[in-house]
């Protein structure tokens, strides 16, 4: 049996990136304007996804929404949350935007932001994770039927070799939601 130590040293995790998704202020915390209801009862758990990650070597990816303090970049649907007078959620720069307490972007981490559902839509994370040699992802994060369901399908589609959920890492407004979008 490997020892604790040559498990998290050894090289199996090279080619695997853990991507954190929409762990933010405004996601998860009770008076966050796009509250998402389970989010709150997974941060124990994606923090310790993270953890796990980084004592093995796998690449921590922080996928996050940051938008232009009028809205002038997010989806049409979204629009009316933003004005001249107040900025919209997770706008560049509010508090809405930063990562909830216990997640911390560290050395050696990737942070990719997005205005879209999926973490591939519109950035470069696709290149960067293919320059880097990675076929394998595991997902952590909110709103598992729209921004984690998605990433995984266009994961999926872009020939990721292995793409996995970690379900008590992931959440959505309801249980139901949240198990409807694992399917």
């Amino acid at each position: 049996m490997a020892s604790s130590s040559s498990f998290d040293s050894d090289t199996r995790w090279k080619n695997t990136a853990l991507l954190v998704i929409d762990m933010q202020n405004d996601f998860i915390l009770p008076d966050g304007l796009m509250r998402v209801d389970g989010g709150q009862a997974i941060v124990p758990n994606v923090i310790k996804a993270v953890e796990v990650a980084r004592r093995r070597g796998i690449l921590v990816i922080w996928v996050v929404r940051e938008h232009d303090p009028l809205g002038r970049d997010v989806e049409l649907f979204r629009q009316h949350l933003y004005s001249s007078e107040k900025a919209g959620p997770t706008s560049k720069g509010s508090l809405g935007a930063e990562l909830v307490d216990g997640l911390v972007i560290k050395e050696g981490d990737y942070k990719v932001v997005k205005t879209r559902f999926s973490a591939f839509f519109a950035t470069h994370l696709n290149s960067f994770l293919k320059t880097a040699g990675i076929n394998s992802l595991v997902v952590v994060g909110v709103q598992t039927p729209n921004c984690i369901r998605q990433t995984v399908v266009d994961a999926v589609a872009l020939d990721y070799k292995y793409v996995a959920v970690i379900v008590d890492g992931t959440a959505a407004a309801t249980p139901d939601i949240h198990f409807g979008g694992l399917s």
